[in-house]
């Protein structure tokens, strides 16, 4: 598969912080979500922001790519361990099924799935250099830098997975609703799509307040394009940060 997108790399920096407990209970008190990701201020992720462009959003990630790893560990971040296993509790046989994991970063999901039993997994993602550190990790069999979503046609056919992961693509200034119809496209009908993001997410982030991403997934739905088959809201995304898991079954 050839990629078809590069996004712009920016230098990195290390100025990055240890987020004490005391750091951690005043940002959930506040509740000061919109200002860039909770839990990553003075980062370049704490720099996120609703509105921002696709090159902003990627060269955020770019520049962060090297430390991503390493800095999430440092919050307890346990989001690709939570939508590993929700969706391994639909799959058939793990080592015959095939996953294409979109927002896939540095390969933090693939890890994870990889420890259930999981090996043909792809990863698809636009910032290239996140990629490029989920390779030197040896975490997918192929890695895709492209876009999801209305406006931009990915290069992957119909129905070429058994399912799709995506933990922590549908976040700030990321991932928007028209990005759903890609994600179904990508799946064989009676495979499976897996999202996972922090809960809050659904009443703070623009794209998605008011009821508009769940109200896409439904409308999907009555279109007879897929159906719901969980939705769980379950501690421990972050520390004190509560993750919702969606898994929908493929019909076509």
């Amino acid at each position: 598969m050839t990629s078809t997108y590069h996004g712009k790399s920016s230098t990195s920096t290390r100025n990055f912080v240890v987020i004490t407990k005391q750091t951690e209970k005043r940002l959930r008190n506040t509740g000061n979500i919109m200002a860039g990701l909770p839990l990553f201020e003075n980062t370049a992720l704490g720099q996120m922001r609703d509105g921002m462009t696709k090159d902003e959003m990627v060269a955020h990630y770019d520049s962060f790519a090297e430390l991503y790893d390493e800095e999430t560990a440092k919050r307890d971040y346990k989001g690709p361990r939570i939508c590993a296993e929700a969706l391994a509790k639909w799959l058939g046989d793990r080592k015959t099924s095939c996953i294409l994991d979109v927002a896939a970063g540095t390969g933090l999901c693939a890890e994870e799935l990889r420890k259930l039993g999981f090996t043909s997994i792809d990863g698809l993602d636009p910032s290239q250099r996140s990629l490029d550190y989920a390779r030197s990790k040896n975490r997918y069999n192929k890695y895709i830098c492209d876009f999801v979503g209305a406006n931009h046609t990915s290069d992957i056919d119909d129905d070429s997975y058994d399912a799709v992961s995506c933990c922590g693509g549908f976040i700030l200034g990321a991932m928007e609703p028209d990005c759903l119809r890609d994600l179904i496209r990508f799946v064989r009908p009676g495979g499976y799509v897996c999202i996972t993001t922090r809960n809050n997410y659904l009443t703070t982030v623009k794209a998605y307040s008011g009821g508009k991403l769940e109200a896409a997934m439904l409308e999907l739905q009555n279109k007879g394009f897929w159906e719901q088959v969980s939705r769980d809201v379950v501690p421990g995304y972050h520390p004190g940060i509560d993750a919702v898991i969606f898994v929908y079954r493929v019909l076509r």
